[in-house]
């Protein structure tokens, strides 16, 4: 599958369009829940290989944060919230509001774990029902997993089955950030991996006709 060759710019725009919508619902339940303005943005959408996956999370020897789920209903598939340690860090220290918190000091506090768990909760939630409000399809997100590891040895969890099919994910950078001018925001990579059948069942609802 060519995927690269029959994806224009417009199905990308769209994506990114369905992204924002998606993370506009996430800002607000984030702020709801922080009790303090919080901005998300997606600045682009992109159709990456699993090589190219890898290397923007982290490459295969660093250790990174990651959110895992599986995506049920009509287009089955999986995701991965993924930030480097030190995002992660900064993320849960503003849920929270515990400074000393780092994912670079194992073990980690049960608190702080279910704050990365609940990003994903949030995030995935919001996304899944963009991308069913846009498209029509029935998309529902499990009970989200969080794993510290390297970033291939998370990656592979999800890729093991779908490398035999495919090599394409879609990657949805996401920005998140308190509304502080002195803030530097929270930058993550959001992965959608839909299973084989459901990469076509996805772009056919956008007007693109995927040959195998």
């Amino acid at each position: 599958m060519e995927l690269k060759k029959v994806i224009t710019p417009f199905h990308l725009d769209v994506l990114k369009e369905i992204g924002n919508i998606g993370a506009g619902n996430a800002a607000t339940a984030l702020s709801v829940l922080v009790g303090k303005n919080i901005d998300m943005k997606v600045p682009s959408v992109r159709i990456v290989s699993f090589d190219e996956m890898l290397e923007m999370a982290g490459g295969h020897n660093t250790v990174v944060t990651a959110v895992y789920l599986r995506v049920e209903g009509d287009a089955s598939g999986s995701m991965f919230f993924i930030l480097p340690i030190e995002q992660a860090t900064k993320y849960v220290q503003i849920l929270t509001g515990d400074t000393s918190f780092s994912f670079k000091n194992p073990p980690y506090s049960e608190m702080g774990l279910s704050a990365m768990q609940e990003l994903g909760n949030i995030l995935s939630g919001s996304y899944l029902s963009s991308l069913s409000d846009f498209t029509g399809l029935d998309l529902f997100p499990s009970v989200p997993s969080i794993s510290i590891d390297m970033a291939d040895a998370i990656l592979s969890y999800g890729l093991i089955e779908l490398s035999h099919t495919q090599d394409y994910a879609i990657v949805i950078d996401t920005a998140l950030d308190e509304e502080n001018p002195n803030s530097n925001c929270v930058k993550g990579h959001f992965f959608l991996l839909p299973d084989p059948n459901s990469f076509s069942v996805i772009f056919n609802t956008l007007g693109v006709e995927l040959n195998d």
